[in-house]
């Protein structure tokens, strides 16, 4: 079982871990995966969404109690995070083990992580919103969950920048960070947690009780990553030159309003996007079914704009190679 784990030694025939981890990053960064690949091989989060659909079929039934269904919500969490964790197992184990293994896992981990397809989906809505309004609409509507007929130019870019912002350390910083602490199985059952508290982690009346715990697991498994997060931002403000980033501002918001947002762990990233960048982020806010009368975080202008969110990419991209080099670093030390 440990020899599947980053700090075990690999076989003679192995892969070192940080090494496949680093081959990923860069083909992440650079590649997109092609349509056809996932028409062959089904993506490991849709097979872990269709184990989460039907655990809650079964367990989340509208006639038993909340109590009863927070406890069934539990059980589906452990089947799910632990079902993960031994794929990643066996997946890791030969990787570590056999000459070819890592064949399987090299692919697999390139899955897991959304550098890139975060950029892409983030740099169509400033394209759309150069378009036209309403294509900007349609555009944020498949990145944030926001109501997108109530959103005007500013508060289409806004959601999009906070998105950036919030899956920069969901999407990009978190995956890296469990890898690096107990590899494939880590990167696995995080990704199947996340993947489960966006599909039944919300405070409403079917899923309050059922995703409790779901909701639970995965602030705390972002707790960590999402400071990196907010700090790789914060790092990367001076390097992104061209986008009028500021190192001290991208800190000092960061350090102030990160606990306004209402995210434990999002505000984190959110707060540094805002500073590095002089804007104004969240504030009140409608999504599809609630409206949020949030604080603004950032001392900045509300306004934002297609072109801040091309600002926002530069910083992005900054923030990654950061988040790439701190596994590159972190292999020699191993």
């Amino acid at each position: 079982m440990f020899s599947a784990l980053p700090f075990a030694p690999a076989g003679p025939h192995g892969v070192d871990p940080l090494i496949l981890l680093s081959m990923a990053l860069l083909a992440d960064a650079i590649f997109v995966a092609p349509g056809f690949l996932f028409r062959l091989v089904r993506h490991p989060l849709a097979v872990v969404a269709d184990a989460v659909a039907w655990l809650e079929r079964k367990l989340n039934r509208e006639q038993r109690s909340e109590g009863t269904r927070a406890w069934r919500g539990l059980l589906a969490l452990v089947v799910v995070a632990g079902g993960a964790t031994l794929a990643g197992l066996a997946v890791a184990w030969l990787s570590r083990n056999h000459p070819f293994g890592w064949i399987v896992e090299f692919p697999m981990v390139i899955m897991l992580l959304s550098q890139r397809s975060l950029h892409d989906r983030v740099r169509a809505v400033a394209n759309a919103l150069d378009e036209s309004l309403e294509a900007g609409r349609r555009a944020i509507a498949n990145l944030a969950g926001r109501d997108p007929e109530q959103l005007d130019r500013p508060g289409v870019a806004r959601a999009a920048l906070e998105s950036l912002a919030e899956d920069f350390g969901a999407g990009a910083v978190a995956p890296v960070f469990w890898y690096v602490l107990f590899g494939l199985p880590g990167l696995l059952a995080y990704k199947a947690v996340n993947t489960m508290n966006a599909m039944v982690g919300h405070a409403t009346p079917s899923h309050r009780a059922y995703g409790r715990w779901t909701a639970r697991a995965d602030t705390a498994l972002n707790f960590f990553p999402a400071r990196f997060a907010g700090l790789f931002l914060v790092l990367a403000a001076p390097v992104a030159g061209r986008a009028h980033a500021k190192f001290w501002p991208a800190l000092a918001i960061m350090l102030r309003d990160s606990s306004k947002h209402r995210s434990a762990n999002a505000g984190w990233p959110v707060a540094a996007l805002a500073g590095a960048l002089g804007l104004a982020l969240a504030g009140p806010r409608r999504y599809r079914e609630v409206v949020a009368d949030d604080p603004w975080i950032g001392n900045g202008t509300a306004e934002a704009s297609a072109a801040d969110i091309r600002r926002a990419l530069r910083l992005y991209v900054a923030a990654c190679a950061l988040n790439a080099a701190a596994v590159v670093a972190l292999a020699p030390i191993r």
